[in-house]
């Protein structure tokens, strides 16, 4: 079991990581810190519970997904609405903004799921194994999830970023 010193240092080592991937899930910065930190105080209350301290991270993760996918049945009618303006995002500096902000508003018209599934599997660089085990599903249900939200996202992309190039398939 982990102690509260070590659970601080693992705090402050994912908490940024794990708040950007809240934020590629849920399009609002502060939601992704609401998630982040329920997140966080679930994980610290189940210390006990966990048998393996090397399964934290994954826990951590699989926590953020439930605690995203519950407050997204619940909260969808009390939303504020999205703007057609998102906010910097301080992405990489290779990145040209336009190209972020384009991406970003494609990701949001993907369903959550899905969502999840290309979060995961490409800006996290889960394989399918570690990915059914965050999302609580087969493998074969995280390949057919991001088989359609890569499909629903180049829809959504259009010819906004021709230049794009998103490949499927099992890349591990």
């Amino acid at each position: 079991m982990l102690t509260d010193v070590e659970f601080a240092a693992m705090f402050a080592g994912r908490a940024s990581a794990l708040r950007r991937t809240a934020y590629l899930l849920c399009g609002d910065w502060h939601r992704a810190e609401d998630l982040t930190q329920t997140a966080f105080v679930k994980c610290y209350a189940a210390l006990g519970r966990l048998r393996e301290p090397e399964a934290v991270d994954a826990y951590l993760r699989a926590t953020l997904l439930h605690t995203y996918f519950d407050d997204d049945k619940r909260a969808w009618r009390r939303r504020e609405r999205a703007t057609g303006e998102l906010p910097d995002t301080g992405g990489t500096p290779s990145d040209p903004p336009e190209d972020r902000m384009v991406m970003l508003q494609a990701l949001a018209a993907v369903p959550p799921r899905q969502r999840a599934c290309l979060v995961l599997r490409f800006y996290d660089d889960l394989s399918v194994e570690e990915t059914a085990v965050a999302l609580g599903c087969s493998g074969g249900t995280v390949k057919s999830n991001t088989a359609r939200g890569l499909d629903a996202l180049r829809r959504a992309l259009g010819d906004a970023v021709p230049d794009l190039v998103l490949t499927g398939g099992d890349r591990r």
